[in-house]
């Protein structure tokens, strides 16, 4: 019975709702102490002194501490673990404290004194793009194209033909500034860690990352250590979507040193909004041609993203998801990551996808009602196909996106009539997906099982999938298949959970360790049964020789002849190396069917559909409820998530009160349709899946509404307020 395509629940699943998972928070080291930060309430400001003394003298404080009582590690800016002589956020870290007790320290930092000298901040992004703006200290790289303004920490550009002349020469043009603001990942456990100094001077760190290995470089790399004196303990994450990789384990680190003790530190809910890293927010400016029969002509857009006080680097990506999607022959497209003085971003499922597709797919929208052509007709009849060039110059492979269009076609939110006040919105979103060198093991028990050991850290079920492959390539139940997960010192090598790159990176890994391992236990089955190994075949658990009943022998004690005494047979150990240097783009459509009150400005979602190539549906169920999550994530930009800085430079979304996140009531039953056009690369033809949900929301939502009440929004979020102000 075939194990792939079909559905399984998540092997750790039990776990988590019985409450048996253990997380970092639950883990009580002896000797264990807090940590506690003052973070900064400025901007932009010089630290002229720090006063710790009383502090210091606060009961059960083991230590506090400034930027200046750190090892000078040669970090510049908001890369230090604590400020030293200036700020570049609020919510920066200036101070820590280390105490007995989490109340003893959160009691000392607010004895701390710091006196600011307040600066200027930079907060608009494009007025931080120009020449002449101050710099606030962000430093960042990239592909240059020109003499880069302070703030710019990277610009890429992507061109083919003349844009002008082909814009120039367009029967129907669209143009539109687009805003999509910063958001939260909004997961439920906040940013934790655990540091513990051991006697020969390594550190061990547990941590509910999304990269053991990349988060052993990190630490390593900032604390000047050899990564081999660095091990990391990954632990179940409650929630990551990127923004789980390595933020505060250095600190951690160099406070348990400093005090000679592990020391544990946890964001309260307020800091991990104020120096948590979100994703950016971002301005596009886009001109999008076609001619008369529905053909697109030109695409000239702009794109600039707020890094926050960081270094960013998505220009080069929006670049793909705006030149890539469709066929254009001339395009000019520059993309900028800017800084300022705000929290430093990081990734969030899709990084950059979401802002260019709201610009790119309302653009697409507009030049079909000025054509009177139909939305869909005018997609399929540009989208991109296999063989078509990308501007980074790579050449798609197999792609789904017309099997999307097309089914989204067929589907009754776009087909049955929209009622009063109704109207319908369709957008594309897509995905490249990550590449990265991974390993794995699989080893035969004497009982009879598979033990797969892994690298890679399960954020969304991925353990499950890879189990399910090694059965599949071994030839057992998927209750014959167990998962390990080891520390940075044992575990093979996977890359970061992130980019809807897990199973196509690390299944073709565990496809060879199982399939290695599946032949050397039928090396030892052919010469205990005397047959030739092709005459061999693996079923219930047993090795049989084909067409002969009763001449078989257990797949546990073939095993245990390589692990006993005097065994002569080698242990049946299997080990799996794989790099995957090729992409297997992902593309998705969503359909929204939205209601608006003409007098009032308010919207109700009624139905949502997401169609997706998924490449092949390893655990359907699993795929579905991962479309199902970003989809949520995706409306979540539309319905009111947004970071929003006053004036001064203070959030003033730092809390679940004031950070709309949608709620239940909010979204109706999400229709989830795959599609399945196999990747060459990906293991038994899967593509990647978690990001290409998380992109069209906010074009779908901005589409239904302008299909309604003929209203084009062109900020994000689309909540009543803009929509009213926008009718009137």
């Amino acid at each position: 019975m075939p194990v792939i395509g079909v559905a399984h629940r998540r092997l750790e699943g039990g776990g988590k709702v019985t409450g048996a998972t253990r997380f970092t928070a639950d883990l009580r080291l002896p000797g264990l102490a807090h940590a506690r930060l003052l973070l900064s309430p400025h901007a932009s400001a010089r630290i002229a002194g720090v006063d710790l003394e009383a502090a210091r003298r606060s009961p059960g404080v083991l230590a506090a501490l400034a930027g200046a009582d750190l090892p000078d590690l040669g970090l510049a800016g908001p890369d230090r673990p604590l400020a030293t002589d200036h700020v570049s956020f609020a919510g920066q870290p200036v101070a820590a404290v280390v105490a007995e007790t989490e109340a003893q320290a959160a009691d000392a930092i607010e004895l701390i004194e710091v006196e600011y000298e307040p600066l200027p901040a930079a907060l608009d992004p494009s007025g931080a793009a120009l020449d002449d703006a101050g710099a606030h200290g962000a430093t960042g790289g990239g592909q240059q194209v020109r003499n880069l303004p302070p703030n710019v920490t990277a610009e890429v550009r992507f061109a083919e033909g003349d844009v002008d002349a082909a814009l120039a020469a367009s029967h129907a043009v669209a143009r539109g500034r687009y805003r999509v603001p910063a958001v939260h990942q909004g997961f439920i456990e906040t940013h934790l860690a655990i540091a513990r100094p051991e006697p020969d001077g390594e550190l061990t760190i547990w941590t509910p990352t999304q990269g053991t290995f990349l988060t052993r470089k990190t630490v390593a790399s900032q604390l000047g250590m050899p990564v081999n004196q660095v091990r990391v303990v990954p632990m179940a994450v409650g929630g990551g979507f990127g923004g789980k990789v390595c933020l505060i384990e250095p600190l951690v680190a160099l406070l348990a040193r400093h005090v000679d003790r592990p020391v544990q530190l946890v964001l309260t809910r307020g800091e991990e909004f104020a120096m948590g890293r979100g994703a950016p927010g971002a301005i596009v400016d886009i001109e999008l041609g076609a001619s008369a029969d529905g053909m697109l002509t030109a695409l000239k857009a702009r794109a600039l993203f707020d890094n926050g006080a960081g270094h960013g680097g998505l220009g080069g990506l929006a670049g793909l998801f705006l030149g890539a999607t469709y066929r254009v022959p001339a395009y000019e497209i520059m993309a900028m990551d800017v800084a300022t003085n705000k929290t430093p971003v990081a990734a969030y499922r899709a990084p950059g996808a979401p802002h260019c597709y709201f610009a790119l797919e309302s653009a697409v929208d507009d030049l079909a009602g000025q054509l009177g052509a139909d939305r869909i007709e005018l997609r399929l009849r540009n989208a991109s196909r296999e063989g078509d060039r990308r501007p980074d110059g790579q050449v798609f492979p197999a792609i789904g996106l017309v099997e999307c269009l097309e089914a989204a076609r067929r589907h009754p939110i776009y087909t049955e009539p929209a009622g009063p006040g109704e109207g319908v919105g369709i957008a594309v979103g897509g995905w490249g997906g990550g590449r990265e060198p991974a390993a794995a093991g699989c080893r035969v028990e004497p009982g009879g099982s598979l033990l797969v050991h892994l690298g890679s850290n399960d954020i969304s079920g991925t353990d499950t999938s890879l189990a399910m492959i090694a059965a599949e390539t071994f030839g057992v139940s998927l209750d014959r298949v167990r998962v390990d997960h080891a520390d940075s010192g044992s575990a093979p090598y996977a890359g970061m959970a992130g980019g809807s790159k897990i199973i196509y990176t690390v299944g073709p890994a565990v496809q060879q360790a199982a399939a290695e391992a599946r032949r050397q236990l039928l090396d030892i089955a052919a010469e205990e049964l005397e047959v030739a190994v092709e005459d061999l075949e693996i079923a219930d658990g047993e090795v049989r020789v084909r067409g002969v009943p009763g001449r078989s022998r257990g797949i546990g004690q073939l095993a245990d002849l390589g692990a006993q005494f005097g065994g002569r047979y080698m242990p049946v150990l299997g080990q799996g190396r794989h790099v995957v240097t090729k992409q297997s783009p992902m593309f998705t459509v969503h359909l929204a069917r939205v209601h608006v009150d003409p007098e009032t400005g308010e919207w109700r979602l009624l139905a949502y559909a997401a169609i997706q190539d998924v490449g092949k549906a390893l655990n359907p169920p699993e795929v579905q409820g991962q479309i199902h999550g970003g989809s949520v994530q995706s409306l979540g930009r539309a319905f009111g998530e947004e970071l929003a800085w006053d004036g001064d430079g203070q959030l003033r979304t730092g809390s679940f009160v004031d950070y709309g996140l949608p709620t239940a009531d909010q979204i109706p039953d999400i229709g989830v349709e795959l599609v399945e056009v196999p990747s060459a690369y990906g293991p038994f033809g899967a593509k990647g899946v978690g990001e290409p949900p998380a992109v069209p929301g906010p074009a779908a939502i901005a589409n239904a509404i302008c299909a309604a009440c003929g209203l084009r929004l062109t900020d994000m979020p689309a909540d009543f307020a803009r929509v009213v102000r926008s009718m009137r």
